[in-house]
């Protein structure tokens, strides 16, 4: 279902950090985040839609998504990774963009979806969800953000327990270099689930409880289900990109790291 805690142009040394847990089944097929064969695209792929849930371009084009919980979701939906891969393939501008989605996003299951241009410095927010509502589309405003399975910034706990300790760990170091791959360890692996009455009573109590946390592992029927990823992505004042991720493969943790510098579309 994932989660992400992000800052978007509030601090010195940083354009914009961002902190993202992918929760998938362990036994669906996925390839780590490296760049795409043929393209300017680096992030991870599904290996069976192809799609993405966060990736970015060398020109500086980032998208990533959530899905929206949701008791019946509909099974012959289009694939919500398409639309982070068609935003980072294309040349229109996040607003250009999330206008052109709205048209079809009643075609999808319920998606939150962030789309941004890092050169520009614009970033948008587009969701499908609530239900029945028509889709909307919001500029990002500067400051820190979570996004996890509702609308941005939505008073979940798992949300609000990301916010508040991100917040806490993030103002330790001051206007400084940030160490992500503390921060990850400290934030992300956090299994503190919510108390029953903060649920958002949408599926079952049981479902919902075992997802309340920020880091989720959960053995299901269909096999274990839960966080098999986590990336911390930060952009420079600079134009430096760095793209960290830890990731589960073949039941065993591994982790990379892919720098580079965002160039001039015009060159």
């Amino acid at each position: 279902m994932c989660i992400a805690v992000f800052v978007w142009q509030a601090h010195p040394l940083y354009e914009f950090l961002l902190f993202l847990n992918r929760d998938e089944y362990h036994n669906r097929p996925t390839k780590p985040a490296s760049w795409w064969e043929g393209s300017e695209i680096l992030g991870g792929r599904d290996g069976l839609a192809g799609g993405t849930w966060l990736a970015c371009t060398r020109e500086g084009r980032l998208a990533f998504l959530t899905n929206v919980m949701e008791l019946h979701p509909h099974p012959e939906a289009k694939s919500r990774g398409d639309l982070t891969v068609c935003f980072l393939e294309g040349r229109k501008s996040p607003m250009e963009f999330a206008k052109e989605v709205v048209k079809e996003a009643d075609q999808y299951n319920g998606f939150n979806l962030i789309l941004a241009d890092l050169s520009s410095k614009t970033m948008v927010y587009v969701s499908n969800r609530p239900k029945g509502q028509p889709a909307s589309i919001e500029l990002v405003s500067p400051g820190i953000h979570v996004l996890s399975n509702a609308r941005l910034d939505s008073p979940w706990h798992k949300a609000e327990r990301l916010s508040e300790n991100f917040k806490q760990l993030f103002g330790k170091y001051g206007e400084g270099e940030v160490p992500v791959k503390e921060m990850v360890e400290e934030l992300m692996t956090d299994t503190v689930k919510a108390d029953e009455s903060r649920l958002p009573h949408i599926c079952s109590t049981e479902w919902e409880l075992k997802l309340s946390s920020v880091f989720v592992e959960v053995d299901t029927p269909l096999g274990c289900y839960g966080t098999r990823s986590t990336a911390a992505l930060t952009l420079t004042t600079s134009g430096e990109v760095s793209f960290y991720e830890k990731y589960l493969e073949n039941e065993a943790w591994k982790e990379h790291t892919t720098n580079f510098q965002i160039k001039n579309p015009e060159n």
